[in-house]
């Protein structure tokens, strides 16, 4: 099923003709759960490996063992919470007590899970080029010349200042894989049951972005401000920066101002590449598809949540934008959760 976004409410360009050169193309992926496999476009489902090339690892975090939660274990508490929902009396949980204690297993209860040498990184998300939408009669594919598939995996322990999974990109030629790798191997254990995507077919759609206003200069956005405040910040929350999983666009600076960003490998510019959203949309619901009104309307308590489809959360439910070098596709990518 395709997945539309709901017309703005407003021309925005009409308000403030300055922001019409500042619009951005976004692909919003829409992530649905569902069952990919290797040849599809998806986030959590398996990825088109070459057999004979090695699966990456984090050398950060070798074993012996870690902390954390079993990958399995968080499968199985995900698929009966599904099941136990699906047959909820009003709001109401229900569960057999098998099943309540494969919920109860889950959880960071300070075992010593043994891992075997470096953690394996996780398959997060793959994209072709081919289901990628154009605009205006161009592609909107974001990867090196040659290359059709992005591939993005990451370490499921924390890294850095801010505290987020450590992000690989891999860029490829599809033809050229060859035999491919059937079971790739997994870690043992994550930092946290949530840096384990659910596994989702995608519906790319293209929308279009306007700068967040901590990313308007100050004129513009004291003028913006004026006119959405009695419009309960309607650009802000509807007219500039969608929520969700997409590839290119604006940043959102949800809590944070903006700085100057740089490759962390050679100090050139970087651009948007991908983000990764804990939510498909918010309260505000401006940007929820029309295909997903008649579940969210629908009674009882859908599990997962419409709106959390890849079961991922970053932070305290932010964003990770992954930035890439505009000098080289080799350059480690930069991070930034907002």
């Amino acid at each position: 099923m395709h997945r539309t976004t709901p017309p703005r409410p407003v021309d925005i360009t009409q308000e403030f003709p300055e922001l019409l050169p500042l619009a951005r193309t976004a692909i919003r992926l829409h992530p649905r759960p569902g069952e990919p496999v290797a040849g599809d476009s998806s986030v959590g489902g398996p990825l088109l490996w070459p057999r004979d090339e090695p699966w990456p690892t984090c050398p950060e975090h070798a074993g012996p063992w870690h902390l954390g939660f079993v990958p399995d274990e968080v499968r199985d508490s995900r698929r009966v919470l599904t099941a136990g929902w699906a047959r909820a009396v009003g709001n109401r949980l229900i569960l057999t007590p098998p099943e309540r204690e494969v919920v109860d297993r889950v959880g960071h209860s300070g075992r010593r899970i043994p891992q075997n040498g470096p953690v394996p990184l996780l398959a997060v998300a793959q994209l072709y080029a081919r289901d990628l939408p154009a605009a205006e009669g161009e592609g909107l594919w974001p990867g090196p010349q040659g290359a059709d598939l992005l591939q993005v995996l990451w370490c499921p322990f924390e890294h850095g200042d801010d505290c987020i999974p450590q992000v690989r990109l891999v860029w490829r030629k599809a033809a050229e894989v060859g035999p491919a790798l059937s079971t790739p191997p997994e870690p043992s254990v994550i930092e946290d049951e949530s840096y384990l995507p659910g596994p989702c077919v995608l519906h790319p759609e293209t929308v279009t972005e306007y700068p967040a206003p901590l990313e308007l200069d100050e004129e513009l956005a004291e003028r913006v401000g004026t006119w959405e405040e009695p419009r309960d910040h309607l650009y802000h929350y509807a007219l500039s920066v969608a929520p969700g999983w997409k590839i290119g666009g604006w940043g959102n600076w949800s809590f944070c101002d903006p700085w100057p960003m740089e490759c962390p490998d050679c100090g050139g510019p970087v651009r948007p590449l991908l983000t990764i959203d804990s939510a498909e949309w918010d309260n505000e619901q401006s940007w929820r598809p029309v295909e997903d009104e008649a579940v969210c309307a629908a009674p009882g308590v859908v599990h997962p949540q419409p709106q959390e489809p890849t079961r991922i959360t970053i932070g305290r439910g932010y964003t990770m934008q992954v930035y890439i070098c505009e000098r080289s596709f080799g350059h480690t990518p930069l991070q930034v959760m907002q």
